[in-house]
């Protein structure tokens, strides 16, 4: 019997050393485990640049597209919604001529329904028309806004670096929202926000959304949506969308002078293509 009780303490000892063994051998698995997943964690973060070489980079790739513009005139489609954004309240069709480095004009073509939408056209056009002509005030820079990294996000199967925009000061023609860089050319996919000050008395809760594409290899605005809430009118949202181009580009070499230039368009001396948008 003695014998019979050294031997169960043995092996009770043997089960315990056992059972400790087997706990360290697990939390060194875990261990091993979670320091694997942070060094994977952390290449992966790496792989992402820091914001001031997305924003060096997007500045670039901005001003590369920015050469490459030619004349052209854009035939824009808007529709005004109220409430019922399936119900359209007014459509109007505007054309846009624009002419390098800061030249725009634009024309009311047509105007059916109410006539709101008409006089709310005009006051977009107008303001972008004032935007082109002092582009650097409003472009995406360091010296308009403050940038934060948010997250990676695909647009139509493509990656893009979302950054968080601060605008410097307040102004109608900055946005305080994101914008989506292709994580590839370093341009401007999409862009959302709100005025960092409210254009006008008569809006409020102002949101715009703005998407950018290929148009004849220039990179432009291509569609849009402005939502807001008129303090007699109630909510209204519109809708734009390009549907035409005709890019024009000098046969002979001449002057840079805008003014020469505009003069070369109205006497003809321009080869037109134009370039049809898919209707979404």
């Amino acid at each position: 019997m003695p014998q019979y009780s050294w031997f169960k303490n043995c092996s009770a000892r043997l089960n315990l050393s056992y059972t400790a063994a087997r706990r360290q051998a697990a939390g060194v698995l875990v261990l091993y485990l979670a320091a694997g997943m942070a060094s994977a964690s952390a290449q992966t973060a790496s792989s992402v640049p820091t914001v001031e070489t997305i924003v060096a980079r997007m500045a670039r790739a901005r001003a590369e597209n920015r050469a490459s513009f030619r004349p052209y005139t854009v035939t824009r489609d808007y529709k005004l919604f109220g409430k019922d954004e399936s119900n359209s309240k007014s459509e109007v069709i505007a054309d846009v001529a624009f002419v390098p480095p800061d030249s725009k004009k634009y024309a009311i073509q047509k105007t059916n329904g109410s006539r709101l939408g008409k006089m709310i056209v005009r006051r977009i056009l107008a303001s972008e028309v004032e935007i082109t002509r002092d582009y650097t005030s409003t472009d995406l820079s360091p010296e308009n806004y403050g940038f934060r990294f948010l997250h990676e996000e695909d647009v139509n199967g493509q990656r893009c670096y979302v950054l968080e925009m601060l605008p410097r000061r307040k102004d109608k023609h900055l946005l305080r929202g994101d914008v989506w860089v292709d994580a590839n050319t370093y341009l401007i996919r999409r862009f959302e926000g709100r005025p960092a000050r409210n254009p006008s008395w008569w809006v409020r809760d102002v949101h715009v959304a703005l998407a950018y594409g290929d148009v004849g290899g220039m990179w432009l605005q291509t569609a849009s949506k402005s939502t807001a809430q008129a303090r007699i009118l109630g909510p209204y949202t519109v809708i734009s969308r390009d549907v035409n181009y005709q890019i024009s580009e000098p046969l002979a070499a001449g002057s840079s002078d805008q003014k020469g230039f505009l003069t070369r368009m109205s006497r003809g001396y321009l080869r037109h293509h134009e370039i049809q948008r898919a209707s979404k």
